[in-house]
This record gives structure tokens, C-alpha cells and sequence, in this order.
């Protein structure tokens, strides 16, 4: 079944993408909840027009998420974490102790927007995904050490 997403899915896609799913999953889910719409003829002509008229606005979001990738660089957090004799953690580093670092160095960026390459549960060096834009993606690498 084609859906038009009227905001961000993770998983699945970006705002005015138009994505197949299955029926059960549209109908119960994403229409329900207000994420998507039935991508009709005449809904599919609504959001190409809404998207030629927005093309600016568009390249402006795309613009500022280059340059938040560019001032985020290279820079490399320390996470602290509870760590054990063994080296392993005390339960896991999640997305919102990497967002609150973040913010921590002036940089607001949504936990929903962070994932991890790998699951983190020993101190050490790991990489983490900021889906900043559906075309920008940056890698943060970041430490983890004991508190």
C-alpha cells in the first residue's frame, strides 16, 4: 500500500517521501496516529506542488544541517558510565546520555536523531550516526570511561 510520510518515521522514511507498507500496518499505525496519509493521484499532485513551492526552504534546512556537521567537526565526547572490575558497564550508554553531551557543548540535537553502529557495554572508543538531514548523516565518534 502507498503512503505519503507527514513527518519523520525512523526506519522508514522522511516527511512527503511516498513509501510502501503493508496494509495492516497503514491502516492501524501510520494513519491512526497522524504519520501518513493514502497516496491518492490527487494527494501525490498536492505534495509535488507543496514541494516545488518549498524547494527553497528546503536547500535553507539542508544548508543548516551542513553546517551544524561542520561545526560538530571532529570533536570526540567522554561518556561517563558505571564500569565493573570485568571493564563491562553497568547496563548500557543510550542516545540520551550522548544528546545531553551534546547539549552540553552547545549542540541541540534530538536523541531520536542518534543511533549507534554497535551496542555499547564495555569503556572504550565507539562511533555514533547524527541523522541530521535525510541527505546528511554524521559520524561522531565519542569515549566511553568510567565515572
Amino acid at each position: 500500500m502507498e503512503i505519503i510520510l507527514k513527518e519523520y518515521v525512523k526506519g522508514l522514511g522522511h516527511k512527503n517521501e511516498i513509501v510502501n507498507v503493508r496494509p495492516g500496518y497503514a491502516r492501524n499505525f501510520l494513519i491512526p496516529k497522524g504519520f501518513a496519509i493514502i497516496a491518492t493521484d490527487s494527494s501525490k499532485k498536492v505534495i509535488a506542488e507543496n514541494l516545488k513551492q518549498a524547494a527553497h526552504k528546503i536547500e535553507k534546512i539542508k544548508n543548516e544541517a551542513l553546517a551544524l556537521a561542520s561545526s560538530i567537526g571532529t570533536i570526540v565526547l567522554e561518556i561517563p558510565a558505571k564500569i565493573g572490575d570485568s571493564g563491562k558497564i553497568f547496563g548500557s550508554v543510550t542516545t540520551l546520555q550522548l544528546s545531553q553531551a551534546l547539549k552540553d557543548r552547545g549542540f541541540d540535537i534530538d536523541r531520536k536523531k542518534i543511533s549507534f553502529e554497535t551496542d555499547i557495554k564495555t569503556a572504550g572508543d565507539y562511533v555514533a550516526v547524527l541523522d541530521l538531514h535525510k541527505e546528511v548523516k554524521h559520524k561522531l565518534a565519542f569515549k566511553v570511561i568510567p565515572a
